[in-house]
């Protein structure tokens, strides 16, 4: 008796006016690429920020739900996709440094590497960071590739994260004066070499792997990882013809949401490849330079945060006497921003996937709009948000990643429990 060949049900490859969409999207992307001809470094950072915005939205892959929902649910999904981002792009990042930096001398860092004053300020920045990406319901990447899908409650989040960034600048003054002045930087190469570095970097993301399975099996014993797998899309193998695996292949690129796992590696490699050319992955720097702008007219010149200016040189609080970095806060950064939203935009279209989402409880927008200004002010006091303080410091093998990590689960733990008591 033969045995049955599994089939498992395709979801079918149709011109829908969402896909039309998606395709004329896509074609103006290509459009923006050749008109930014002259600018390769703009080109650049336009096709890396599609990547990302494509990549996040694919995955689902948010960093606020992936420490949220460790208090909420009890649930490490999304954050084993985060650990499979760092273990990847750990070597990296790693090769990338020594390329730049082989020779190793006391105050030596890598051009570009997220090593950053590591103080008070830091568990601070992450405890206000966690709290808003919390109440706004996504972090700042979170936020970008959410508003590519049409999620309104984005925008205000975003308008949110300007303000902080205002607030934190008059007030940089004082943060200055208390820790980051005296805060020191911290890179493990320095002590142990890049080997000994990474190593000890990969361990300790391999313990929090351990940490993740304990706590995951601590408050939801009956699911276990492999089933989570499964559950991600994991199916038997099935038998297709070369045309019918090319589809099936279209099928979850486009169609299908990725495994966190594979979106996670996938946003590691990504981040590497952008470390080997520009720098390391971030988005608090431009959408700063772009406050900064609003700023200007009114004869403000807000205080220029890295990557803007060295730490030597914003020790004072906000002085018009400072020049403004650019004309209009356009800049090549820049488009890494805005190819994350038309990069999300493109991906939820071709799936049938976008659409205007409006909160039925108003009070969504002011939750947004208050947890975006947290986050806004925790981005700009850490330097970096849950990308370039987090995402891209621990690669950087550099210990101000860890402890914006731990301000991350504190803020996380309280962000839950505000959220229950808001409903």
């Amino acid at each position: 008796m033969m045995d049955k060949v599994a089939t498992v049900p395709q979801r079918k490859i149709r011109l829908t006016g969402q896909a039309l969409l998606g395709g004329l999207a896509l074609a103006g992307a290509g459009a923006v690429f050749l008109l930014l001809g002259h600018y390769p470094q703009w080109q650049l950072l336009w096709v890396f920020g599609l990547l990302f915005g494509f990549i996040l939205q694919r995955g689902r892959f948010c960093f606020a739900s992936a420490f949220r929902d460790l208090f909420l649910m009890g649930e490490a999904r999304v954050m084993r996709g985060i650990l499979a981002g760092l273990a990847v792009a750990t070597p990296l990042f790693t090769i990338a440094m020594y390329l730049r930096t082989p020779t190793l001398l006391p105050g030596n860092y890598p051009p570009g590497a997220n090593i950053l004053p590591l103080g008070f300020h830091t568990a601070v920045a992450g405890v206000l960071f966690a709290i808003g990406m919390s109440m706004a319901g996504g972090c700042i990447s979170g936020t970008l590739y959410r508003i590519g899908e049409g999620y309104t409650a984005s925008i205000a989040a975003l308008a949110g994260v300007m303000l902080g960034f205002v607030l934190l600048a008059f007030t940089w003054g004082f943060w200055w004066q208390v820790s980051v002045a005296h805060s020191p930087l911290v890179w493990f190469p320095e002590h142990l070499g890049y080997s000994g570095g990474m190593l000890l970097t990969l361990a300790l993301i391999g313990l929090a792997f351990l940490g993740l399975v304990w706590w995951e099996h601590r408050h939801r014993p009956r699911l276990s990882w492999a089933g989570a797998a499964i559950a991600e899309g994991g199916n038997a193998p099935v038998s297709h013809g070369v045309r019918g695996e090319m589809r099936l292949l279209l099928e979850k690129v486009f169609l299908r949401p990725w495994p966190v796992m594979v979106a996670g590696a996938a946003l590691g490699v990504l981040n590497a490849a952008l470390f080997l050319v520009h720098h390391p992955w971030g988005v608090t720097g431009p959408l700063y330079q772009w406050m900064e702008a609003l700023w200007r007219p009114l004869g403000v010149y807000l205080v220029p945060l890295p990557p803007l200016m060295g730490l030597d040189q914003f020790g004072g609080a906000c002085n018009p006497a400072l020049k403004p970095p650019t004309a209009f806060g356009l800049t090549h950064d820049a488009m890494l921003v805005l190819g994350m939203v038309a990069g999300s935009f493109i991906s939820a279209a071709l799936a049938g996937e976008f659409r205007v989402r409006v909160p039925r409880q108003r009070r969504r927008y002011l939750q947004s709009f208050g947890g975006g200004v947290l986050m806004g002010y925790g981005a700009a006091l850490a330097l970096g948000c849950t990308l370039g303080a987090f995402f891209s410091a621990i690669p950087s093998l550099a210990l101000n990643g860890w402890l914006f990590a731990l301000g991350l689960l504190g803020g996380s733990f309280l962000g839950a429990s505000l959220l229950r008591r808001l409903g």
